[in-house]
């Protein structure tokens, strides 16, 4: 049950120590049904699973941050965010639900108050992004095969800058993140048919911007 006083124990929740070329999904993404325990423990009173439920998702969630608002130093305040209302809303989470749709419906919802209170992305904050570079860079064979990297990534953050907020949003959930469209559909409160075309709408967009820099999607 809730405290009566959500904020007496808030988790800690770690301190970045990554730099911004190493805001990267981690090897293997976090299987939902490690997550669903992990937020089933956490919402019925088990304090020791945030740590873990955050070591799992930090990742991925700030990785998804970073693709809606475009900044690493706002993707990171965004993510703290993230994770206390996570804690704040641990009472309503449904036990045996799926915990991804839901906490990823919380972290939009973070993005979208931030841009209500207009501190959208701002032309210093996409040009950091853009002088970032891929996270792969480094760890590829040439520096040819590392400016090709580079120019690729180059063209997805442009494509997606552009894109409809609608359509970039069904298309990092389906395409990133590796969501069904089913639990996309539940991130965005929208229905099901709604997500497919929004997310097809988005996969034109970039082949056809890939296809006018004579690469493949």
């Amino acid at each position: 049950m809730e405290s009566s006083s959500p904020e007496a124990h808030v988790p800690i929740v770690p301190e970045s120590t990554h730099s911004h070329d190493e805001a990267r999904l981690p090897d293997r993404l976090a299987p939902s049904a490690l997550c669903d325990g992990l937020m089933d423990r956490y919402a019925t009173g088990d304090a020791s699973a945030f740590a873990e439920l955050y070591r799992q998702l930090a990742p991925r969630l700030r990785m998804f941050l970073l693709r809606l608002c475009g900044s690493p130093r706002l993707s990171e305040d965004l993510l703290q965010d993230t994770f206390l209302r996570i804690h704040r809303a641990r009472g309503s989470f449904t036990k045996g639900a799926a915990a991804m749709p839901w906490i990823y419906a919380i972290a939009r919802n973070v993005f979208l108050d931030n841009v209500r209170k207009g501190r959208e992305r701002s032309a210093v904050a996409m040009d950091e992004l853009r002088e970032e570079p891929h996270p792969l860079a480094h760890s590829l064979p040439t520096p040819e095969a590392a400016m090709v990297a580079t120019e690729s990534l180059a063209i997805v953050r442009s494509t997606l800058e552009r894109m409809p907020p609608a359509h970039r949003e069904a298309f990092i959930l389906i395409r990133f993140e590796g969501m069904s469209v089913a639990d996309a559909a539940q991130v965005l409160d929208a229905s099901e048919a709604a997500v497919k075309v929004r997310a097809f709408r988005a996969y034109e967009a970039f082949r056809s911007a890939l296809r006018s820099a004579g690469k493949d999607l």
